[in-house]
């Protein structure tokens, strides 16, 4: 259910703001705020540009995974195809994405919704894509290799969310994508 417009302004509001820190990816503020506990600092990381994930589905009904090294975590990761829209539009960002990461073109494309990344510490807008009618993209520059992919696995949708149960999976953004697609797919009823 949408938040209730009917409640009103937010508890919170910015005294001042000044920014910590940035790059070309993120930009970090530190806002001197008044909230429902008084006043203090927060800090909210910014996104530079909305970040897009795919659920690449084949026609044997296999969602398409990709291993690669995540350097906060200090771990491997299984998750599907995403990355940042660099200002492009959110379709174009998630077939870019699917082309650089798998090396794979989708003939259809269902946007599932939108979603905010740790919304309690980012201002991070993410859109999820359902992508079907896969084939090779002869057109596709492969930059697994820049981007730390060491391995892409076709896995059966429940075998997925099987490996979400048991940890296998944890990147927060592809268990969320995974569920907008098992909603849209009629798996969750």
């Amino acid at each position: 259910m949408p938040p209730d417009a009917s409640r009103g302004a937010l508890p919170w509001r910015a005294l001042e703001s000044r920014v910590a820190y940035e790059n070309r990816w993120i930009r970090v503020r530190e806002d001197q705020v008044e909230g429902p506990h008084g006043r203090g600092v927060y800090g909210v990381v910014e996104m530079r540009h909305p970040a897009v994930f795919v659920v690449a589905l084949d026609d044997d009904e296999r969602v398409c995974l990709v291993s690669l090294a995540r350097y906060p975590g200090g771990k491997w990761s299984w998750e599907v195809p995403a990355g940042g829209s660099d200002g492009e539009e959110p379709l174009v960002a998630a077939q870019r994405e699917l082309a650089e990461e798998t090396g794979l073109a989708a003939a259809e494309w269902v946007r599932l919704g939108g979603m905010d990344a740790l919304n309690g510490i980012a201002d991070a807008p993410e859109h999820v894509f359902l992508a079907r009618g896969l084939a090779p993209d002869s057109d596709a520059r492969a930059t697994q290799g820049e981007e730390g992919i060491d391995e892409v696995r076709w896995v059966p949708f429940g075998e997925a969310l099987a490996m979400v149960a048991a940890g296998e999976i944890s990147d927060g953004e592809t268990i969320a994508a995974l569920a907008f697609a098992g909603i849209h797919l009629g798996r969750f009823r």
